[in-house]
């Protein structure tokens, strides 16, 4: 049965999509079966996996306002994942989702009939706390939230926080935090270097020891549509989102599974 992780945060440009992808890669290539979900309107996570967005059909929004099944609207990309698509008319969702009856938890009903088939589904939720954000904490079992070592993403991880806890109290009671990821790290920062201290001193083991850094390579593969372990297998970022891969995999008990992905042994 999958684990179902959203990854979110209320404050934009932090590299929830760019963690989205990469990480659902990575997990893919040491080979654990996947799915992603783009549940943010700009379909950015969409486009990063190479997939013209304008032309996918059905998407996401189709199967929150229930006229597609998940089956019907996944796609396989060539990276070794599975990927439920978002356009610009997932905008519209928030709107026809008022009228429907437990509209929380569309997307926790769709996922239902699939789960088996992977060991991870990962939610790229949209940086606002609306209904869609609301869909993706309510179906996920725990959540990922990257941020940026800098003064205001401190206030803005204290909003996230306290809204998690309203989540799990009235939505969803099995909501836990997975983990805090420190992204767009630069280590010449002192403000960087004083922010991540703090994190460590108030969440300890919640943050995790993989840190991703700021990296040009990591930057500029979603131009092309590719994850950056494809587009550079080399780079500072490909190697730090393989390590967040199977440092989540140890916390979840994967490291066996992992291990014999190294020593090329049958899944």
């Amino acid at each position: 049965m999958a684990k179902i992780l959203a990854i979110t945060n209320q404050k934009g440009g932090v590299g929830k999509t760019t963690t989205a992808v990469n990480l659902s890669a990575c997990l893919a290539e040491l080979g654990q079966r996947v799915l992603m979900v783009d549940l943010d309107p700009q379909g950015n996570a969409t486009t990063g996996c190479g997939i013209v967005k304008h032309d996918a059909m059905p998407t996401v929004y189709e199967v929150l306002i229930g006229r597609a099944t998940l089956e019907e609207a996944r796609i396989k990309t060539e990276f070794g994942f599975d990927i439920l698509p978002s356009n610009r008319e997932l905008a519209g969702a928030e709107i026809e989702l008022i009228d429907i009856a437990g509209r929380e938890f569309q997307l926790r009903k769709a996922l239902a009939p699939v789960l088996i088939e992977y060991d991870f589904v990962i939610i790229d939720c949209p940086p606002a706390l609306n209904m869609l954000t609301v869909n993706g904490l309510v179906a996920s079992a725990a959540v990922m939230i990257p941020m940026q070592c800098e003064y205001y993403a401190l206030e803005g991880l204290t909003d996230l926080v306290t809204t998690l806890k309203k989540i799990r109290c009235n939505l969803n009671r099995g909501l836990e935090i997975e983990g805090l990821l420190r992204t767009m790290f630069d280590p010449r920062s002192m403000l960087t270097q004083q922010v991540s201290s703090e994190l460590l001193e108030h969440f300890g083991d919640r943050v995790y020891e993989t840190i991703i850094p700021r990296n040009v390579r990591l930057a500029e593969a979603p131009s092309y549509g590719k994850p950056v372990i494809v587009f550079d297998r080399n780079s500072k970022g490909a190697t730090a989102y393989m390590a967040l891969a199977e440092e989540m995999l140890a916390r979840n008990d994967g490291t066996a599974r992992v291990l014999a992905v190294r020593q090329g042994a049958s899944l």
